[in-house]
């Protein structure tokens, strides 16, 4: 560098070859891929055990379907083809199964949507520790593990010395009558879940800002209006939310007080399609049915939740 006059010379900056390599020589290409690199390998633990406790368990379930098997360690699986597929669509059992699901799940509607969302409307306001109290009694249930809440419905539902028949004045025997059983079923899983829907409500109408029900009171709506025409259509996503959590998995939520209290009995009255899906498997020694089952399950309920989410997006109103 030199100085001339009032000008100061600075060397000239050499341009970079026209080809794009760093000077350094490394290809500008493998550059960027090392830079991007980190984030995925972050990932990389969690989707490995994604595809090795999903995916991996679902394509072999979908080969097993194939195949004839006996679960015996001794005893080699056989090609079937769609043997299993056939055999299970022309079982009347599936048929009865599916329907005995579509009852169970409009059954388990009150305690997932309609009672939870009346709850939350009404103890909306409650505040400190009145909330917390709230709040505790409501999700207990949800806290206690299914086998032991079946245990002590399984005694508060005996027809001997029960609570339940001395309470409502009847002699029924909860879980061997065929009504009664399924009623039983719908109302042990509905308590089992009801506090975590009044939590997801709560949550819900917590979002929704307060400045909608003060500009409504300002023009005069009363509470019921205000309900009705803004906290309900702005807790519609909540609510949509609960009925596809309802749609998909209220029946598997229902397996373990099937399994402990009837057995899918009487008469199969309470065998929905998880418990037929079992049977097959563990009673009937089918893999390659309970499979099929499996399979057919697994993509009737795909398209049910694309479905649901598709009318989620179309009906749900959001706060913008």
């Amino acid at each position: 560098m030199t100085t001339t006059g009032i000008f100061v010379e600075v060397p000239a900056v050499q341009a970079l070859p026209l080809d794009g390599r760093a000077p350094s020589g490394r290809p500008a290409r493998w550059r960027r891929v090392l830079r991007a690199l980190p984030p995925y390998l972050y990932l990389l633990p969690a989707l490995a055990c994604v595809v090795f406790w999903t995916y991996r368990p679902l394509a072999q379930t979908v080969q097993l379907s194939f195949y004839h098997w006996d679960m015996l360690p001794t005893s080699p699986a056989e090609p079937a083809g769609l043997d299993n597929y056939r055999r299970l669509l022309s079982s009347p059992q599936l048929g009865r199964s599916l329907w005995l699901t579509v009852v169970f799940i409009l059954g388990m509607v009150p305690f997932t949507i309609i009672v939870p969302t009346f709850v939350g409307l009404v103890t909306r306001r409650l505040r400190g520790r009145t909330a917390a109290l709230y709040r505790a009694l409501v999700f207990a249930p949800m806290l206690v593990p299914p086998v032991a809440g079946a245990v002590v419905w399984q005694w508060l539902l005996d027809p001997r010395y029960g609570a339940v028949d001395r309470l409502l004045g009847t002699d029924l025997n909860w879980l061997q009558q065929t009504g009664p059983a399924q009623l039983a079923i719908v109302v042990i899983t509905g308590w089992h879940v009801l506090g975590f829907a009044v939590l997801i409500v709560t949550a819900g109408i917590a979002g929704i800002s307060d400045d909608y029900t003060e500009a409504a009171a300002l023009d005069g709506a009363s509470r019921g209006q205000t309900t009705r025409w803004i906290t309900l259509p702005l807790l519609s996503p909540t609510l949509l939310f609960l009925a596809l959590m309802t749609v998909l998995l209220s029946a598997q939520w229902s397996f373990p007080v099937i399994d402990n209290l009837t057995q899918g009995g009487p008469s199969g009255a309470t065998t929905n399609i998880y418990y037929f899906l079992w049977e097959t498997a563990f009673q009937g020694f089918a893999a390659g049915s309970a499979a099929a089952a499996g399979v057919l399950f697994f993509l009737g309920f795909g398209v049910l939740a694309l479905v649901l989410v598709r009318l989620s997006d179309r009906l749900g109103v959001h706060d913008n």
